[in-house]
């Protein structure tokens, strides 16, 4: 049985990739040996830390990966995130001792971090679809996070060596999507080394419930590139009076819209452990994005393509490849008057039960186990 050593650096708050690792490491196991290299973003030493942001290096990190290295003896590795305790470091270890490296990416921050000025990164008068940023935002440098330039001038330092390993090191990339290969050909990716392999997302959830309730879940970071104001203010103009709304998660916006839509049919949980929201997923009838981003793999909309629950969302990146074609519950991004028409779609039952069924057999043929397994075989031991 081959060995794996798989390296992942978690995000602040919980969100969709966390879970697809996690979730990727437990489909790995049953076919593979596996070790887990997982780091967190803790900040204990602001100096050392500041030391390893300028030399795009955490020693700390590099010796654990080392030890383990030693340890395990993997016959690859396989890379997640590295932002920002991990470290590009990480990777100029693996390439320095020629270990056969995979790296999955999960979203699109090597490309909005890869200069450090904005008229590298977004259009003129125009916001960058991975995200979601506007020049007016960022003026000439390439502020990334917008309320601070520091934060922003270690991101871009890590994205400029991030990028220029990944494009010039002729290494073995993972997307989730045929809409990301294309982004990544499109920006000079070889096509030999990019690889579409989606998440394993099936395990470990609930039984389906056949009834279920007139709630809508939205479930991920509340910020404003995910769309959730949008989503509450559509919400509140349908025609679902008797519909609930409940919105998990955490992130920047979160006091500040619980504070403005107090409404009873408006219910927000805060983060909750995986398996309360998976439950809680079961039990709605929908769930919905608004993100104004090109994600990856959407996981709250594959959840619930598993448990029988329909899904609203926006045309944008490669969602729609988790769907059926022709799917009707996807609106246009940004038209707030497709979006309420989408939930008023709701309340025709006989729609809503025979698309629940086309989302299942669409979603478990899309990412068979055992498909998945022969694919990952493949991209692994290609030349």
């Amino acid at each position: 049985m081959k060995k794996i050593l798989l390296v992942h650096n978690t995000y602040k708050y919980l969100g969709g990739e966390d879970i697809a690792v996690t979730k990727e490491i437990e489909f790995l196991k049953k076919h593979y040996q596996v070790e887990t290299l997982i780091f967190e973003n803790s900040i204990q030493n602001i100096f050392y830390t500041f030391f390893s942001f300028i030399n795009n290096k955490n020693y700390k990190s590099i010796r654990l990966l080392k030890r383990k290295l030693n340890d395990f003896n993997p016959d690859f590795v396989y890379v997640h995130n590295t932002w920002f305790k991990a470290s590009v470091g990480v990777i100029d270890i693996l390439l320095k001792k020629k270990i056969p490296l995979f790296i999955k990416l999960h979203n699109f921050r090597y490309f909005c971090t890869k200069s450090f000025y904005s008229l590298n990164h977004v259009n003129k008068d125009s916001e960058c679809g991975a995200c979601g940023m506007s020049d007016r935002e960022m003026g000439i440098f390439n502020k990334y996070f917008t309320n601070s330039y520091l934060k922003s001038l270690f991101v871009i330092r890590y994205g400029v060596n991030y990028f220029k390993l990944i494009k010039n090191k002729d290494l073995k990339l993972l997307v989730l999507t045929n809409f990301h290969k294309k982004f990544l050909i499109n920006q000079g990716f070889k096509d030999k080394n990019v690889f579409v392999m989606r998440n394993n997302v099936g395990q470990n959830l609930p039984e389906a419930l056949d009834n279920k309730e007139k709630i809508i879940t939205y479930a991920g970071r509340i910020s404003r590139e995910k769309g959730v104001e949008e989503i509450i203010s559509a919400f509140i103009k349908s025609n679902l009076a008797d519909f609930e709304l409940n919105i998990i998660g955490d992130g920047p916006l979160k006091n500040y819209l619980n504070t403005k839509y107090l409404n009873k049919n408006i219910n927000f949980y805060g983060e909750l452990p995986n398996n309360e929201t998976l439950n809680i997923i079961n039990k709605s009838m929908a769930v919905v994005t608004g993100t104004k981003l090109f994600e990856g793999q959407p996981t709250l909309l594959c959840e619930a393509s598993y448990l029988n629950s329909v899904s609203i969302f926006p045309k944008i990146g490669g969602i729609e490849e988790f769907f059926p074609k022709n799917y009707e519950l996807a609106y246009e991004k940004g038209n707030e008057e497709d979006l309420i028409s989408k939930f008023n779609m709701l309340t025709d039952l006989g729609f809503i039960s025979a698309t629940a069924k086309q989302n299942y057999n669409h979603i478990t043929n899309l990412l068979d186990e055992k498909e998945l397994e022969d694919k990952f075989y493949l991209i692994t031991n290609a030349k």
